[in-house]
């Protein structure tokens, strides 16, 4: 099974690959036919994830996700299915069995991103990548399979906790300067950050010793995924391509000392496409 082929598909690869570079490269070592389901599942959460650099405050924020909500939930022919991106997600969802929950706690994880609460402990800040990352992960999976269950609920778990983790501490600089702070409170306690010097985008001993403690914790759940992945299914590997990235930004950050305002950790784009080709290429040959 394979999502036809529409002009919303063209759109929709068109804004991942400006928006979500990592996960447009993994694209292109899917299969064709289901190529279009996974631009359009990333697309769709771009949409979402972009909501905070979209609007001026929470509420137009508030209003845009509860946009997103109505239009996966509407019938069919409304004027939902007339946005390129909401109506190739619409048809991704129906093609491939995709479960509507999925995308619904996907939304509303993201109303986080559009206040500067803190995120209160690590519990919750693995919550956030596992209704984020990790729920996207799964779907593309299932779209794979061609919207049969791939048995990867668990390796999904881990592998997106690990690519988000350690895409939050990249982000430190950005976010920290709209004074939002993704990494959890409990872990900064505990180290005796203070938040204002984070603000000030100050690295303080007290700040490295915690962010080594995070990529710790990445590195925790990408060990826990690579010991899952001689059981992945070959056909779904094309999703979990841009978890191969984590292990040399990780690298990267504890070259820098984790002094990420100094020189935020970066890989080129030959680099990214080099890394995912050598990993799509290693699966192949345990098949």
């Amino acid at each position: 099974m394979s999502a036809e082929q529409s002009p919303g598909d063209e759109h929709c690869l068109a804004l991942v690959r400006q928006h979500d570079f990592d996960r447009y490269l993994s694209l292109l070592f899917a299969p064709e036919a289901e190529r279009g389901g996974l631009a359009a599942l990333y697309a769709f959460n771009m949409e979402v994830a972009r909501a905070r650099e979209i609007v001026s405050d929470p509420m137009p924020g508030e209003i845009r996700l509860q946009w997103w909500r109505d239009a996966l939930q509407a019938p069919a022919g409304g004027d939902a299915d007339q946005h390129p991106v909401a109506g190739a997600i619409r048809r991704t969802i129906e093609t491939y069995h995709l479960p509507l929950e999925a995308f619904l706690n996907l939304i509303d994880a993201r109303i986080f991103d559009l206040y500067d609460d803190p995120m209160p402990c690590l519990g919750d800040l693995e919550g956030y990548a596992g209704e984020t990352s990790s729920a996207l992960i799964q779907l593309a999976a299932i779209v794979l399979s061609k919207g049969t269950d791939p048995d990867t609920a668990e390796i999904s778990g881990h592998a997106g906790v690990a690519y988000a983790l350690t895409g939050l501490m990249r982000a430190l600089p950005w976010h920290s300067a709209r004074r939002q702070l993704y990494l959890p409170a409990d872990l900064l306690d505990a180290h005796g950050v203070d938040r204002e010097t984070v603000f000030r985008g100050e690295c303080t001993p007290a700040l490295k010793a915690a962010l080594r403690e995070l990529a710790g914790i990445a590195h925790s759940h990408l060990a826990r995924t690579r010991a899952r992945i001689d059981g992945l299914p070959a056909a779904v590997v094309p999703a979990f391509l841009p978890v191969c990235l984590v292990e040399p930004l990780l690298e990267r950050m504890a070259h820098q000392d984790f002094d990420l305002f100094a020189k935020p950790p970066e890989l080129s784009r030959l680099r990214r496409q080099w890394i995912l080709w050598r990993s799509w290429r290693r699966a192949g040959k345990r098949v």
